[in-house]
This record gives structure tokens, sequence and C-alpha cells, in this order.
């Protein structure tokens, strides 16, 4: 059976809630959680930005049995590997039995210009992850680390909190070339919806590590379909962005004025899920699951976070029990 997950999103949710979330989340019988990472919220309508790394600290604390996680970080730019490095051996290390989904990606604009450091092109910021990867695995191993890089320099770094197992290293792609890149260094794939073909380009590649995607869903209170798609289109408009928006543009009030274009339609017409039907969500669920993924979590749009539990924990979850 896939493991089900539910999405904390970090861009919506002041960290106290972020944690109330994952904890009704356990409750109500998601296999694992996971949290976005994100200096600045897509938009001010969304309007949050907390430190993930001590929401998850206190996920980790505040739960009992579900995996954890951060889907996904970047560890390139705005934060040194060195730094992503300790705060994942942190979190790791307060979950005994259970398991850290570290999710990584070249990350966007939005998040990574804010030190002034300049945004290369991906293939560079792709090297970049290779190379930040790398260093983290090797002070996960403990001990002294020295590295001289083409990107980064260590110098006589060691961790002294860590897990008992190394948390693994999973890559974010949309494209073969990036998930064929990932096959050669990543411990696991992570997606969004269900793309057979970077998955099956990370495969090919001979990656062997678990795959995760999301499925983004707007349920409501009242079952009104046109009242989610109303609340996707104010919450979450980013997402029908075209193109390479999503990583290019640099600021909130940048995207507030890319998403003027995108009408209720696109939401109606868009990969999220509006219907309020549960077979709808189990059948979208299924499709990622066909597609090849073993670990598929859930975000929920906008502030009724309830209603989504509810129909997850009545309707939804049992039919993958």
């Amino acid at each position: 059976m896939p493991e089900l997950g539910y999405a904390v999103s970090s861009e919506e949710h002041g960290p106290d809630d972020m944690i109330d979330y994952a904890v009704r989340a356990e409750e109500s019988g998601f296999d694992f959680v996971s949290a976005s990472d994100h200096f600045h919220p897509w938009t001010s309508t969304q309007g949050e930005s907390p430190f993930v790394w001590s929401v998850l600290g206190s996920i980790a604390r505040e739960t009992e049995e579900v995996d954890v996680g951060v889907g996904v970080t970047c560890p390139t730019i705005r934060i040194h590997p060195v730094n992503v490095a300790q705060a994942t051996a942190t979190v790791a290390s307060m979950l005994p039995d259970r398991e850290f989904l570290f999710g990584v990606g070249t990350g966007e604009n939005l998040n990574e210009h804010v030190t002034g450091e300049r945004w290369p092109e991906h293939s560079v910021r792709l090297e970049m992850l290779e190379e930040a990867i790398e260093v983290m695995r090797k002070l996960w191993e403990g001990g002294k680390t020295n590295h001289h890089g083409k990107h980064y320099t260590v110098e006589n770094a060691r961790l002294f909190t860590r897990p008992d197992e190394t948390p693994p290293a999973m890559v974010s792609a949309f494209g073969p070339r990036t998930a064929s890149a990932a096959a050669e260094y990543a411990d696991g794939f992570w997606s969004v919806g269900p793309q057979e073909g970077p998955l099956e380009a990370y495969r090919d590649g001979g990656g062997d590590g678990p795959a995760i995607s999301q499925l983004t869903v707007c349920v409501d209170g009242e079952e009104d379909e046109d009242e989610a798609v109303r609340t996707a289109h104010e919450w979450w408009p980013q997402s029908f962005l075209p193109g390479e928006l999503n990583q290019t543009l640099p600021t909130p009030r940048h995207f507030e004025q890319a998403v003027e274009m995108v009408e209720e339609e696109d939401v109606r017409e868009g990969s999220l899920l509006t219907d309020q039907d549960p077979d709808a969500h189990i059948e979208n669920l299924q499709e990622i699951v066909d597609a090849g993924y073993d670990h598929v979590y859930v975000h929920q749009v906008g502030p009724d976070q309830e209603a989504f539990f509810e129909l997850y924990e009545e309707e939804v979850l049992p039919s993958f029990s």
C-alpha cells in the first residue's frame, strides 16, 4: 500500500497552526507530514513564511508516529549546505524509529535571491545541488569534514548531533534531464502529480529510491465546488502560471502581477482538484500511485483545513488501508 501524507503549507499557515495541523493529520490516519520551505509566500494573500526548521523540530516533538519531511528545501544559495546538514541531522535525531523525508531541489528565485547572491541558470543550480548533497553526506558521516569544491568550502566542520541513520536526500524534478541526473546521486525522487516521464527517466537512469509526489486539492466545508474554485483562485493562483515563472519571479508582488492573468476557469479546468466527491480524490491519488509513486501527500489549499481532514479521515484514507 502507498504511504499517504499531508502537506503542511508554510506559505499559508503560521508556525503554531502548522504544528497543530501536523498533529491533526496524525490523528486522521496519515502516514507522514511534509512541510514546505519558503522565505516568502508566493502572494501576500497567503501571508506566511515561518522558518521551517523550527517548525519541523516542534512537529517532531508533538507527534508520535507519523514520519516527517520537508518538501522541498534548497540547500544551495540562501542557506549553506553546512547549515542545512546540521538542521536535517537535528530534526532526524528527534525522530527515533521514524523516517525523516528530506526533499531537496534547485529552488526558486522568490526565496533564494534574498542574500544578494546571483540567481544562476538551471544547469548551474543543478551542479550546485549535487555538490551540496556531497557536502551534507560527508557531514552526516561524522568526523571532521573539509571540502574545497567549485561552489562550496567547508573547513574543520563536524556535526556532533546526528541521527542513527543518514537521511535520504530525494531530489525534486519536473523534467527528464533533472530526473536522470538525480538518478546518479540522489536517494529518491520528488515530484508533483502523476508525472510518469520524469519518474521513468529517474528509474531508467538507475534510481531505485522512494518516489514521492503531491496532489493539490481544495475541499470546501459546504461541499460547494464553485466556492472551492474561488478559494483556490484566491489562495493558490501561482500554480496556474505558465512556463518557468514560478522559478524566476523574485517577489510576491511580481507574482501578484503575474496571476492577474489567471481566471477562475483556469482553476476549474486545471490540475488542482476542486471536485468535492470523495471518489474523485481516491481516483486522483490512485492515478499517482499507478504512475509509480509509493508516497503521495495532499495539500489542502486555503484556511479551511478541518473540512479536508474530515473528508479524508471518513471517506478517503479508509480506501487505502
